[in-house]
């Protein structure tokens, strides 16, 4: 364990911190399941709605760098595609 100070205030950051990001990336993936299940019961409104509301939890988690910014992009790539894969083609 830490003994100086400076170390254990450290300590204290990193645990504050792994708390919250650990929080942020379980709410990240509740969303992403809300869309992924709504694709999967082919549910069209369903699956946009979810979508449109996990882009933003996705894009927060990025901003605050709980993920990489790619990685967010990636995310958000793959859900938009199952999602339009629903849509009748014109």
């Amino acid at each position: 364990m830490a003994t100086h100070i400076s170390a254990l205030k450290r300590a204290r950051q990193s645990k504050k911190r792994q708390l919250r990001n650990t929080a942020v990336k379980s709410v990240l993936k509740t969303f992403s399941k809300k869309v992924v299940k709504a694709v999967e019961g082919k549910n069209l409104g369903e699956a946009q709605k979810a979508l449109a509301s996990a882009i933003p939890i996705i894009q927060k988690a990025s901003s605050k760098k709980v993920i990489h910014k790619k990685t967010a992009a990636r995310k958000i790539s793959r859900l938009a595609k199952k999602v339009n894969a629903l849509t009748p083609p014109a």
